[in-house]
């Protein structure tokens, strides 16, 4: 896992990924696991295509260093950085489980058709993470730039630092009702991060969480299936 990007949603995938395993396989047993926990502060607050080379740079770097070690699949354990995807995937010979690849198929197997992103702005904005989701049948609502600019603050200034408010909290919930008014039948959170301030089981939609369903596609090959896509 190419990790790091935060250290808090990293300690999270090391967690639930474990606890997949052992609830399947074996009370004592625990996943084999590469973690690369990259300094994200390399990588904060990219605003143009040198600064996006850069990062493709060092997360490619990462990735030949985690199967030099041994790794035999790679997941990086950030949706924005997903725009870096092909990138990496040229650096290495073995398979990256694409996130947004296993949101779009639990959305289509839920039988949901119309969908509203939640993350950073390049993720809500920009069509590397969103075509993958519209390829598997998912109509996207249009991002609001207010709730852009909102989960931004959030995400980069609370969140990565591990920081937890009620007031995003309610925020999210607030956002959620909105795009439940103008017609979503699901919420994607599609920020490794935002799980921390959102109840995935209690909300007024459907909320298919990107850090759960990564890690269970993760999870799935590790134990030798193959994840649903």
């Amino acid at each position: 896992m190419i990790g790091g990007m935060s250290w808090v949603s990293t300690g999270i995938y090391y967690d639930r990924i474990n606890r997949i395993v052992q609830r399947r396989a074996a009370p004592m047993a625990s996943a084999p696991l590469l973690i690369e926990s990259l300094d994200f502060a390399q990588m904060y607050a990219i605003r143009d295509d040198k600064d996006w080379k850069r990062a493709a740079d060092v997360l490619a770097e990462s990735a030949k260093r985690l199967e030099g070690a041994g790794a035999e699949a790679l997941i990086i354990g950030a949706n924005s950085m997903h725009k870096l995807y092909d990138d990496v995937a040229e650096a290495v010979e073995i398979p990256i489980l694409h996130i947004a690849d296993y949101i779009g198929a639990a959305l289509k197997s839920s039988g949901h058709k119309s969908a509203a992103l939640f993350g950073t702005r390049n993720v809500m904005t920009e069509s590397f993470y969103r075509k993958r989701l519209v390829a598997q049948g998912i109509d996207l609502l249009p991002p609001d730039m207010a709730n852009v600019e909102a989960l931004d603050r959030i995400i980069y200034d609370e969140l990565m630092v591990g920081k937890v408010t009620r007031d995003a909290q309610r925020s999210l919930k607030t956002m959620f009702t909105n795009k439940a008014q103008e017609g979503a039948d699901a919420i994607v959170l599609a920020c490794t991060e935002l799980d921390l301030v959102v109840d995935v089981d209690a909300n007024v939609l459907p909320v298919f969480d990107s850090t759960r369903i990564h890690c269970d596609a993760a999870a799935d090959w590790i134990l030798g299936q193959e994840p649903a896509q």
